[in-house]
């Protein structure tokens, strides 16, 4: 007969408990020493359904029971081993937790190519394992077929890029929308189906992988799906991308939109340098361009902001950057990752990349895009080399090292201070028409002209307000209107002049 727990366990109880699980935290199977103190809690909470009974208690170690705060041991522990994946790398996928629960052998495989046939208004779907028969349906507007199903992981892979072609996965995993809809769905229906393609003979989904990761970690294993079967792949990514940035379905993560446009974009730019019509190829003349073969309804607006995004990711992207890894994947920055796209493009993009498009000939030496990339590198590295090469995301509060770092990597001071420098590096390299220093670089600029540009940074990163004890002046300032903050840097000696080589 199962005991009932209505007060706190006594040694008789404690010691079932201990005989069923042994001494090994619940929360990680770890072992806990003789001598540490052991406490207990409910594996499954009330509010699901679990029993106040012994058989719903396990034993943790003090610090997993502190950790856990009011979660339930079972939410817990998967929370755990959530965090434990997200270890794995920056910028993941479905597929990238596909492989991972399949390496840890929580599922049996995924992604199995199959045969799909299409007859008498039914979708056939086959493989060595599987078997199945759908009702075809068709959308009014395109006449695409799709079909509903309740599918299998083994057949199901995520829609991302490989080297034959690009993916419609449109963003990266976030660990509390995995986790919270991982509880969610523990009480509460799924409302909508994912919905992926056939590509292939591999069903892909490119819509919904939070609500399947979500689902995986509570031990589901088929997934209701809306699958396409030969969609426009032009009209399935425009209307996939509109769906997450410009009606806001989900929103989009910057660097995840800036990814995305720029691949689709990337391979648009390749055809458009390939017409044979006589007329010279201009940044100008693709986005006229887009405006032929593209979506009609999309605003010349729209067409500019996300070539804009190309430029970002041609940058972002270069396995030559040294910032990548501390550039969040997320709208926000943290202690691991202090730059965002947003802030990047708000601070260096805005003075030293030229996002509107030229009309300079991309077949002559007048076209310098790829030497104002190169240029721009060269400085996030060097910003790298000089500083951020120390961020050290476990510093103690106290540290100055990572307080100067944090001052003066804050969003609204490289911003401020962005534009400080590039007055500066115009003065040094005797930039002074207007429209030149609209596009510092982008141009060609030798190792004698860096040399000069990387001892502006070591003036600016030696300025002694930024080693000013910690709560001073700076850190109120810091946390306020960007001119505001630009008006007192100057005034406390961080001027053109200065990072030119006066005293302070």
């Amino acid at each position: 007969m199962a005991i009932t727990l209505k007060r706190q366990l006594n040694d008789e109880e404690k010691a079932i408990i201990i005989q069923r699980f042994g001494r090994k935290c619940f929360a990680t199977g770890h072992g806990i020493a003789e001598g540490e103190k052991l406490q207990f809690d409910h594996i499954r909470a009330f509010a699901l359904g679990g029993q106040s009974e012994l058989e719903n208690i396990a034993p943790m170690c003090e610090h997993h029971n502190k950790a856990k705060g009011m979660l339930p041991l079972d939410d817990f522990r998967i929370r755990l081993q959530i965090e434990e994946f997200f270890q794995v790398g920056e910028r993941l996928t479905l597929k990238n937790l596909l492989t991972y629960l399949k390496d840890r052998r929580l599922i049996s495989g995924y992604g199995e190519s199959i045969i799909q046939t299409t007859d008498d208004g039914s979708v056939q779907i086959e493989n060595h394992s599987y078997k199945a028969t759908f009702q075809l349906q068709k959308c009014p507007l395109t006449d695409w077929g799709y079909f509903y199903g309740i599918l299998p992981i083994s057949i199901l892979d995520s829609d991302d890029e490989d080297e034959k072609s690009i993916g419609l996965q449109p963003r990266y995993l976030i660990f509390d929308k995995i986790f919270d809809l991982f509880r969610h769905f523990q009480v509460y229906p799924v409302l909508q189906p994912s919905i992926g393609r056939v590509k292939e003979n591999k069903i892909v989904l490119f819509d919904g992988q939070h609500k399947v990761a979500a689902l995986l970690w509570t031990g589901r294993k088929e997934f209701e799906c809306k699958i396409y079967i030969n969609p426009d792949l032009r009209i399935l990514n425009q209307t996939n991308i509109a769906a997450h940035d410009k009606f806001a379905q989900t929103r989009f993560f910057s660097p995840v939109l800036i990814q995305k446009l720029g691949q689709q974009f990337g391979n648009d730019f390749e055809d458009y340098k390939n017409i044979e019509d006589g007329q010279a190829k201009t940044e100008v003349g693709f986005l006229e361009y887009l405006e032929r073969v593209q979506d009609i309804t999309m605003k010349r607006a729209d067409r500019t902001k996300r070539f804009r995004s190309y430029l970002y990711n041609s940058i972002l992207d270069d396995e030559k950057n040294k910032l990548r890894q501390l550039i969040s994947s997320a709208n926000r920055s943290s202690k691991e990752q202090p730059l965002t796209v947003d802030m990047l493009s708000k601070s260096i993009f805005a003075c030293f990349l030229y996002t509107e498009p030229v009309r300079d000939n991309m077949a002559s030496e007048d076209y310098k895009r790829e030497l104002e990339f190169n240029n721009n590198l060269a400085l996030l590295n060097i910003l790298f080399e000089l500083a951020l090469c120390n961020w050290n995301p476990q510093a103690l509060p106290n540290d100055m090292d990572q307080l100067k770092l944090t001052r003066v990597f804050s969003s609204k001071c490289i911003m401020a201070w962005s534009e400080i420098v590039r007055d500066a590096i115009c003065a040094k390299l005797d930039i002074t028409d207007s429209d030149e220093r609209e596009r510092v670089f982008y141009r060609d600029l030798s190792e004698q002209d860096f040399a000069k540009i990387r001892k502006i940074i070591e003036r600016l990163l030696n300025w002694t307000m930024w080693i000013a004890p910690k709560d001073s002046d700076i850190d109120n300032m810091i946390a306020g209107n960007k001119s505001n903050l630009k008006e007192w840097l100057k005034g406390k000696g961080l001027t053109t002049g200065y990072l030119m080589g006066a005293q302070e």
